[in-house]
């Protein structure tokens, strides 16, 4: 018997005191100027290693552990099915020596039948006490025996050829079945092996028609490339023509209008712009002038705006003073009298309870007013 040393569940108490330890750490790492500021903490990923580690090793421990527990199962299996085999043998063998012993065919009571004896046992009392239930034998049962006995060997003999001949056809059949299913199965592993190679077949060609249209498209890329690369050598140096003779170069300052059909504006082409003229600055400076002075009409007509605002709302805020004074002297005189009524109240409810105490309930019950009651059964 194998002695298997099993790990304990302590699954509970690790993982407190694992997390316990994880916070510990990450504390110490986190109050720890010099890892936080300059780098990661070396000694944590060897811990954290160590312990992948040491985890792996009590995984691997565990499995021998457990490999060990399996095989002394299975051996304790087997010993037993042992076991049961030879308790089996021996009582099939108990059981056949008893038969021989104390069942033998010359005690039965038909032993004269099967063994050709004239009685089942010998017997001590004499033929004289004997009654009709001790015969065992008439007269005239044993003719014919001989013949009967040879019939049913006959029989016998023809019982067992007929099974002889049925097994032996059995057994040819069977082998004739096996046949036909080993054919069956050579078929089709020939079948097997001949749509093997013709899948094969059908790969490579698939492989080398795969590999004829990659280079095809490789070839058209690349003349792709060719005529991509010859159109953009093309339109660089055409636009080189155009800037070399284009407006901007040549510094024309009315390429930057461009009239516009119908009654809309010209239109400023940004490219081609090189600044405005004195009449345009001027226009501009008087725009500015006007909306800077329409700017200072707005502000003074705030600002009496916003001092009309400030007086009324100066008005309203004094009327609800006003009224809040107002309120807080009901409010005050509603309390006083309030406080008056509640006075008189308790002063009534005093004299009442005064009249009770004293006037109304005077007799008081002694101990032997409730001493009198359950006295007696009745």
């Amino acid at each position: 018997m194998y002695k298997v040393d099993l790990p304990l569940d302590q699954s509970i108490e690790n993982a407190v005191e694992r997390r316990r330890s994880a916070e510990t750490e990450r504390k110490a790492r986190i109050f720890n100027t010099r890892l936080r500021v300059m780098g990661l903490d070396v000694s944590a990923l060897d811990q954290q290693v160590q312990k992948k580690k040491h985890q792996q090793n009590m995984e691997i421990q565990r499995d021998k552990a457990f490999d060990k527990l399996r095989e002394y199962h299975d051996e304790a299996l087997l010993q037993q099915d042992i076991d049961e085999k030879e308790k089996q043998d021996t009582l099939r063998a108990e059981l056949t020596q008893y038969r021989a012993t104390h069942q033998c065919v010359e005690d039965s009571r038909d032993a004269d039948l099967k063994c050709g004896l004239k009685g089942a046992f010998s017997s001590t009392t004499p033929e004289g006490k004997l009654g009709p239930a001790s015969m065992t034998l008439f007269q005239g049962e044993h003719i014919g025996e001989e013949q009967m006995r040879r019939e049913q060997m006959k029989k016998t003999d023809r019982d067992l050829r007929a099974q002889k001949e049925d097994n032996e056809r059995k057994h040819v059949g069977e082998k004739q079945r096996e046949m036909i299913v080993n054919k069956e199965l050579v078929l089709q592993d020939l079948r097997g092996v001949q749509l093997h190679a013709l899948d094969e077949e059908c790969k490579k060609a698939t492989r080398i028609a795969l590999d004829n249209y990659n280079h095809a498209l490789t070839a058209e890329r690349a003349e792709r490339l060719k005529e991509q690369h010859r159109r953009e050598e093309m339109e660089k140096r055409a636009e080189m023509q155009h800037t070399l003779t284009s407006d901007m170069m040549t510094e024309c300052a009315e390429a930057a209008e461009r009239e516009l059909g119908g009654r809309r504006a010209a239109r400023v082409l940004v490219d081609r712009w090189k600044g405005m003229s004195p009449e345009q600055l001027s226009a501009i400076h008087r725009e500015r002038e006007e909306q800077r002075q329409e700017r200072e009409r707005q502000r003074d007509a705030e600002k009496i705006q916003n001092a009309a605002w400030e007086l009324q709302l100066l008005k309203q805020s004094r009327k609800a003073e006003e009224e809040d004074r107002r309120a807080e002297e009901l409010r005050r005189e509603n309390r006083i009298q309030t406080d008056h009524y509640n006075m008189q109240l308790a002063r009534e409810q005093q004299e009442h309870q005064e009249f009770l105490n004293k006037k109304l309930y005077t007799n008081k019950p002694s101990k032997d007013y409730f001493h009198q009651f359950n006295t007696s059964s009745r």
